[in-house]
């Protein structure tokens, strides 16, 4: 079994590392070359071009930032017959209505796809314990299933669509809990309440939520470098999750809100910073 790995950045590469710790045959593509190098070193091969991987892959994992990524690297018209008789699983985090596109795609080229979200970061991704949302078949979830063990926790989610609308949920939870943090930690800051007390008494409450403890102290300290997850990142499945509200008819002015503020926090040249740089556009 070859698996290609399209996509080494902040999660790819671990996830190609933990992969090659359990035996397969890796391929790995990235635009920059030099983000391959310690897995070439550990044994995995390096494709020169994603049609190169494509070709020499029998599944091909995705760690693309979007759509636009996707397309770019499996539809170009000189790539598209290498997919036959492929199976492409995206792991990154896209919008359902994308992933049905590229599902439909891929089956028209003759190749085979199923979608993997994961939520966790870069410590969960080293120690294989990701929790990953499979959209597919029941016969799909049970065909990889020990590849993606490899990876985290697999849970079989439903159909193409439904595990990329989960993690849209659950990243504009991301957005949306630590902004309210960030602007309730400056709050009390400015009143001159003890933080310590503050966070004493979150904790005790059914308010408190894990992220909070985990971004307070790059908040109090505003350190935001080496990222788990940045800004752009988290403001590009913001605008995902408001595009699919809004086809539905949610209500979700509350998260534009949100989005405003990720937006100011780019434009303060923090995009590739932890998304908790939120905090600092909060501020006065």
């Amino acid at each position: 079994m070859r698996i290609g790995i399209i996509g080494t950045g902040l999660m790819g590469f671990p996830m190609a590392q933990r992969l090659l710790e359990a035996g397969y045959q890796l391929i790995v593509y990235n635009r920059t070359t030099s983000k391959v190098e310690p897995l070439r070193e550990a044994g995995a091969t390096v494709a020169g071009t994603p049609q190169g991987l494509i070709a020499t892959s029998d599944c091909i994992l995705l760690m693309l930032t979007n759509q636009d990524a996707i397309e770019s690297v499996l539809f170009r018209s000189e790539f598209q017959s290498f997919l036959s008789g492929k199976t492409v699983i995206s792991m990154g985090t896209i919008s359902p209505t994308d992933s049905k596109t590229i599902q439909k795609d891929i089956l028209k080229a003759g190749g085979d796809y199923l979608e993997a979200p994961v939520l966790g970061s870069i410590p969960e991704a080293k120690a294989g314990t990701l929790q990953i949302m499979v959209g597919s078949t029941e016969a799909q979830f049970e065909q990889w299933l020990n590849l993606l063990k490899c990876l985290g926790e697999p849970k079989y989610i439903g159909e193409v669509g439904s595990a990329a609308a989960l993690k849209l949920a659950l990243n504009q939870l991301i957005a949306s809990l630590t902004t309210a943090f960030g602007l309730s930690l400056n709050f009390v800051q400015q009143q001159g309440v003890d933080i310590e007390l503050f966070m004493e008494i979150l904790r005790n409450s059914a308010l408190y939520a894990p992220t909070f403890d985990k971004k307070l102290q790059r908040m109090l300290e505003e350190n935001y470098e080496n990222p788990n997850f940045p800004v752009k990142h988290l403001l590009k499945d913001t605008n995902l999750f408001l595009q699919e509200a809004v086809k539905m008819g949610l209500n979700a002015s509350s998260l534009e809100g949100v989005k405003a503020i990720l937006e100011a926090t780019q434009k303060l040249g923090k995009s590739d910073d932890d998304y908790s740089a939120l905090f600092t556009t909060i501020k006065p």
